[in-house]
């Protein structure tokens, strides 16, 4: 069976050695890269067995040897059949058992050497695959990123967890757009307590010290985000990092709103988190262009294809004057078209009502069982599909 990785390393080029060395093993792919090697690693490792229950971990130690050494006990924690390779500058003794203690099967020295890698690869080929027991308990979570501003972000992610929680999913809304603040203004609604406050009580949080900050919404989702405009507050990319360990461990999915900031490092550390990012854009030339920046940035970064879905909003299968087709989409992104939400009243309408369309599933016509479609595809509850 052809190997199969999941790369940990801060080390472009190592993560670069692997991918070249893999080259030379026929059918083998490293098919995620995580250039963030924090305690979290085990929630992005679990996402990736998800899709790919064969793949083993290789694990770059020599950046910061007893960060590594830490994920690496909590991803063990987590995925105790994980075939995990561990590297390092340092092929002490001390080094490789340390490795081996923290759940490593193997160890590769570097530099990596061709024949070393081989046969590292040799062995995990020959071991026994690991047994699977089932989907991650953790919950998923699923990014919202827009092409630009104005394409629809917040309606999606705001209807997409009202999807969720009407299907009995506990579900959390989480708000990363600084400058709109776009889920409170879209719910008409102004919350006590914000992401700010959030990340004060981090290192005291549970269940119900978050719930207690974060709001309600009569579909049953919590929300939470960031404070108005003019009041300053501090939230980092660590506490959004530590905010995202903990809402997968208690919720079932976490949706969010990234607005178009993909250069912010709390977006990206959201984005680093998530089962599926949904990349959203119109049939604008201005958007496509900035989606098409945002692709290769975030390839770029280690994100597989497999992670970002492209998402049009207002799809227009046959266009009108001006507009950018949908077979032009794809041959620009080189990426498929993951789903179209096409134009609608209810949509429009629930801009001015400050409710999401799918709370009225009679009065949102067909629009809601094209929605409830993508997100029964989006969460892989069925291989639902629109024409695009």
């Amino acid at each position: 069976m052809p190997v199969q990785l999941l790369v940990a390393s801060t080390d472009a080029h190592f993560r670069e050695v692997v991918r070249e060395n893999l080259v030379n093993i026929p059918g083998s792919r490293v098919i995620a890269e995580y250039p963030d090697v924090a305690e979290n690693l085990y929630i992005r490792v679990l996402q990736g067995l998800d899709r790919y229950p064969d793949a083993a971990l290789v694990i770059d130690l020599a950046g910061n040897p007893a960060g590594a050494l830490s994920a690496l006990d909590r991803v063990r924690d987590a995925a105790p059949d994980l075939y995990v390779v561990a590297s390092s500058f340092d092929a002490g003794r001390e080094t490789v058992l340390a490795a081996l203690r923290a759940g490593a099967q193997d160890f590769l020295m570097q530099p990596v050497k061709r024949f070393d890698f081989r046969d590292v690869m040799g062995r995990l080929e020959r071991a026994p695959r690991r047994s699977s027991s089932g989907k991650s308990q953790l919950g998923k979570v699923y990014t919202f990123l827009g092409s630009k501003g104005g394409v629809g972000t917040t309606t999606l992610a705001v209807n997409f967890a009202g999807v969720l929680a009407q299907q009995g999913r506990r579900t959390v809304l989480v708000d990363l757009d600084w400058a709109a603040n776009g889920v409170a203004r879209y719910l008409n609604a102004a919350p006590g307590h914000t992401l700010v406050e959030a990340g004060e009580q981090m290192e005291n949080m549970s269940l119900e010290v978050f719930e207690g900050l974060a709001a309600r919404d009569a579909l049953g989702f919590h929300f939470i985000g960031p404070p108005e405009l003019g009041r300053h507050g501090y939230f980092t990319e660590p506490l959004m990092r530590d905010l995202v360990t903990f809402l997968v461990e208690k919720y079932d999915a976490v949706v969010i709103d990234a607005g178009r900031h993909i250069n912010k490092e709390v977006v990206m550390a959201g984005l680093e988190s998530s089962s599926g990012v949904f990349l959203v854009l119109n049939q604008d030339f201005g958007a496509l262009r900035n989606a098409q920046r945002f692709l290769s940035h975030l390839m770029h970064l280690g994100f597989s294809q497999d992670q970002i879905h492209v998402l049009i909003n207002e799809y227009q299968k046959t266009p009108q004057p001006g507009a950018v087709p949908p077979e032009h989409v794809r041959a620009t992104l080189n990426q498929p078209v993951f789903y179209g939400i096409p134009r609608a009243g209810a949509i429009r309408r629930s801009s001015r009502t400050n409710r999401p369309f799918v709370e009225d599933r009679q009065g949102a016509g067909a629009i809601d069982g094209v929605f409830r479609a993508f997100v029964d595809k989006a969460t892989g509850a069925r291989n639902a599909m629109v024409e695009v």
